[in-house]
């Protein structure tokens, strides 16, 4: 190809020093048609192709082609042909004989002219996109996968990032609290996909039925919904942005700490800091912007919003609950009875009525049993020859005193001395576990081994008054007769003989 200098030469020589063409292309030593095209072009046009390629080999096959690329379209993106699997399959099933290079370049033009065009979009103040996002972290020490809820405000380019254990009810209505309370207002609207947390299902004339935790959710803070098309990420692009940023940017490398409460203390901390960001085509920093949304912002509701996940179930003979396919404990007394169970992020809390009975720390793992070991001491008191088996009180850790006391008990009274030690333990449904130890420790050194004791000792402790250990205070206990021994049955016990 000739350079941009020559046919400056070219032009020249024939608009200003009046050569012929045919001179022209003598004196440069070119041909006379190429100076003829030096002069229709200032600069070299380029390679221009007056036809498409001839491909005779391949044209029988194009329609074979573009039949299984429209196939594909309904397919899944990691299950649909390659150029290498088309190639294989015109040779082996149709008798292709061609090479491998025509069928790439036709197949890489044919998804390029197919390929969806989109329309540039501008964003009022006071809406919002919401997606989730996966990532990895180091959480107590154990690398896991997380679940991040991320909020977006496409005019501001606001954003709100929290971590979860998993994508779930609770967690999807706690990012949406903390959202609204970091950015101070609730969105007008906002733009979801049709995911499962929101959507129950599609009707047939493309409407959403949707989920009972997230109509009670927009039914507290009265935002209006709106759902993109099925597959159709670009929908919420910006939030799909965000999701991408908050993963490339806040959490590389990758984030160690010792609970997700501290985790998100440092995301929270990462959006405040990338409010000062100016983003590329505005003037202005996102916080400077993030002024117009807040001003088109619901007010926030003057109630808190309990973000949680409400089911009604049954207890079970063992007094278990189940919840997300794990087994929480409660206690015996509420036995084949209606629950409520309330899954938060990291607790589980169960009521009866309007009474809680029973919380404990939200598991993640699978048939997991969650026990509270007090909850069975009143049915272990009845059923005493359980104790030793009992699976709610293996791995409870109680001081060492407690097993001393057992093993003096059952020494001095047998089996209802396991009930006695029983007893002694549902002191700790009431009282603090420092101070039942500490009774538990003075009764062992004062030699008084029995559960009034250890709870007297308790009450002295707790009313900061000296203990009375006398059988004044216990009427009911059986009172012992000690005579005096005489001399006579003395030596006759020395004799060998029988004391009268």
């Amino acid at each position: 190809m000739k350079g941009v200098e020559l046919y400056g030469q070219v032009r020249r020589a024939v608009y200003v020093e009046g050569l012929s063409r045919r001179e022209a292309a003598r004196r440069f030593g070119i041909d006379p048609r190429t100076v003829a095209k030096m002069l229709l072009f200032s600069v070299p046009p380029g390679y221009r192709r007056g036809r498409p390629p001839a491909r005779p080999k391949l044209d029988p096959f194009v329609a074979i082609i573009d039949r299984i690329l429209e196939e594909d379209k309904g397919q899944p993106a990691k299950q649909q042909h390659t150029s290498k699997r088309i190639f294989e399959r015109l040779r082996d099933e149709h008798g292709y004989a061609g090479g491998i290079t025509v069928v790439k370049d036709y197949v890489h033009e044919r998804r390029q002219r197919s390929r969806e065009m989109f329309v540039p979009l501008r964003h009022e103040p006071g809406h919002a996109q919401v997606d989730f996002g996966e990532a990895l972290a180091v959480i107590a020490g154990v690398e896991r996968k997380i679940h991040f809820f991320a909020m977006d405000l496409p005019h501001s380019d606001g954003g709100l990032v929290q971590a979860y254990p998993s994508e779930s009810s609770e967690a999807f209505c706690d990012g949406h609290r903390v959202g609204f309370e970091f950015f101070g207002g609730v969105p007008r609207s906002i733009l979801y996909d049709n995911l499962k947390l929101a959507v129950a299902r599609i009707l047939g004339d493309g409407r959403r039925l949707r989920t009972r935790v997230f109509s009670e959710l927009q039914s507290h803070y009265l935002f209006a919904d709106r759902f993109g098309r099925p597959g159709k990420g670009n929908d919420k692009g910006k939030v799909e942005g965000l999701v991408g940023y908050a993963r490339r940017n806040f959490m590389v490398p990758i984030p160690h700490a010792a609970s997700f409460t501290e985790l998100n203390s440092r995301l929270l901390e990462c959006c405040r800091r990338r409010l000062n960001d100016r983003l590329r085509g505005h003037d202005e920093t996102i916080g400077e912007r993030l002024v117009r949304d807040r001003a088109a912002f619901l007010p926030l509701p003057a109630t808190p919003y309990e973000a949680c996940e409400k089911r009604a179930v049954r207890v079970s003979s063992l007094s278990l609950v189940r919840y997300r396919g794990n087994d929480y404990s409660v206690p015996t007394a509420y036995g084949h009875r209606e629950v409520l169970v309330r899954g938060y992020i990291h607790e589980v809390v169960i009521a009866c009525a309007a009474e809680e009975i029973a919380r404990h720390m939200r598991s993640y793992e699978r048939e997991d049993f969650i026990f509270d070991p007090l909850h069975y001491l009143a049915l272990l008191e009845r059923k005493i020859g359980a104790l030793d088996q009992a699976a709610p009180l293996v791995g409870w850790t109680l001081p060492d005193e407690f097993a001393t006391l057992r093993r003096l008990l059952e020494a001095r009274l047998g089996k209802p001395g396991k009930r006695e030690f029983v007893q002694v333990l549902r002191l700790l449904e009431v009282f603090r576990t420092d101070d039942v130890s500490a009774a538990v420790r003075e009764a062992i050194a004062r030699g008084v081994l029995s559960f009034d004791a250890v709870k007297h000792l308790v009450l002295c402790r707790i009313e900061r008054r000296p203990p009375r250990l006398d059988l004044k205070i216990y009427p009911y206990l059986p009172r012992a007769t000690v005579a005096t021994t005489s001399a006579s049955s003395y030596l006759s016990l020395l004799a060998g003989g029988v004391a009268s």
